[in-house]
């Protein structure tokens, strides 16, 4: 599968994302697949000496976390279980190591802790819970 015209749209994607992250668009990638591709994944990442740690979900898919070895050892010590069981403070975390924009991520966390970020006056921001 070598042949990037002929590949599944699936590891076209992946060829992808090993592209940017060798080129350092970003530390850490998250990667789902269909678990027919995990052996050609893991093969392709293992080749080009890249740390991985995989996840399944469900039956048919797989989750291919990869990139700087810190990263990925962070991830083997917080992502335990699926990730829409991960606490708000894990899921924040985890959208700053893929290098998600900061400025969603602390409204996904606010929102996640029951908390509305309401903008006051010369910037101050108050949190409080909606009721």
């Amino acid at each position: 599968m070598s042949d990037l015209a002929n590949m599944p749209a699936d590891l076209k994607v992946l060829v992808n994302h090993i592209y940017e992250y060798q080129k350092g668009v970003r530390p850490m990638v998250l990667f789902t697949c269909k678990k027919q591709y995990e052996e050609f994944a893991t093969s392709r990442l293992t080749n080009q000496d890249i740390s991985f740690v995989t996840q399944p979900v469900g039956s048919k898919h797989i989750n291919i976390f990869f990139g700087k070895e810190e990263c990925i050892n962070a991830i083997k010590l917080m992502v335990n279980r699926p990730l829409n069981q991960l606490s708000p403070e894990e899921d924040f975390i985890l959208g700053a190591l893929l290098g998600y924009d900061i400025r969603i991520q602390c409204e996904r966390y606010c929102k996640r802790k029951c908390y509305t970020c309401t903008k006051y006056n010369k910037g101050d921001i108050h949190l409080g819970c909606e009721t």
